[in-house]
């Protein structure tokens, strides 16, 4: 069954048992049978707090690059992880370091249910959700007639379906504030493919398509959302597939700083008027 896009949004049902407090969204149902959602918070309440970002994969060197930019920015950042809590609280000290609040936030984005729950907890703290930033990923390295079909499968799952499920789940807050942005960290391989990477591209290449969408479903609603490409960057990701020297495809022969990367994710979450674009950070072409 197919539906006309109507620039109407969906709420999440794990909205609906949020407390109606202050600092918290309401649910409302509409005639239709629709769900909306509007805040409780005053405009001199929402002045006076931070503007508050949700960064997934905050365990990662990517992801506690990014929340280091946001925190040194000014913002409350919330730390996501799944399996490596100590890493993601060496992300929060060091956002504490900067002067900045945050707070840990767990979840298997694999699974609606857990993403729901992560959103909605981070939504009881005392923060004015702004953005999001879609970061966690995995990656099997293997060439394609010797992939096991369950390596693709948890790639898909993570990289693509959990970016999905997060859309999902991240909207409904900016739209009870008015707007706000949803960086998605996608991949040069998305466009070009990468050997021995073919989950990986595949998960990434679907993500064009999944942003693209959501900007065009969403904008209406001032929801912005982007991807950002961060080229090539020392994690536990490219390792044993990241280029040791040349660089003869990058326009610059280098890969991006890590640093640069990170504000220009701070930078992306902040414009006011681009959505549904692919922003690449290194110097390649596409």
């Amino acid at each position: 069954m197919t539906q006309q896009a109507d620039s109407l949004l969906v709420i999440p049902h794990f909205l609906e048992y949020l407390p109606s407090t202050e600092g918290i969204p309401i649910i409302t149902a509409m005639p239709t049978g629709r769900t909306t959602l509007k805040s409780s918070r005053t405009s001199t309440t929402r002045k006076a707090m931070p503007p508050a970002v949700l960064v997934t994969g905050a365990s990662g060197s990517i992801g506690r690059a990014i929340c280091l930019a946001f925190a040194q920015a000014g913002w409350f950042v919330g730390v996501h992880y799944n399996l490596k809590k100590p890493e993601a609280e060496k992300t929060l000290r060091l956002v504490e370091k900067e002067g900045r609040s945050g707070g840990l936030f767990q979840a298997d984005i694999r699974s609606r249910q857990s993403v729901e729950q992560m959103v909605a907890a981070y939504c009881r703290h005392d923060v004015v959700p702004r953005a999001f930033v879609c970061n966690a990923g995995a990656t099997v390295g293997q060439l394609l007639v010797r992939h096991r079909e369950t390596d693709w499968a948890d790639v898909i799952e993570t990289n693509l379906t959990g970016t999905f499920h997060c859309l999902q789940a991240m909207a409904p807050p900016l739209l009870a504030e008015g707007g706000g942005s949803i960086v998605v960290i996608g991949s040069h391989a998305g466009f070009h493919g990468q050997l021995g990477q073919a989950a990986y591209a595949t998960s990434k290449a679907g993500l064009i398509g999944l942003v693209k969408t959501a900007a065009q479903e969403w904008g209406p609603q001032n929801v912005r959302v982007n991807l950002l490409l961060p080229g090539w960057q020392k994690t536990g990701l490219s390792k044993g597939a990241m280029p040791e020297s040349g660089w003869h495809d990058h326009a610059l022969r280098r890969s991006p700083s890590m640093e640069e990367v990170a504000r220009t994710v701070v930078h992306l979450a902040q414009l006011q008027h681009l959505s549904g674009q692919v922003w690449n950070c290194d110097s390649r072409h596409l």
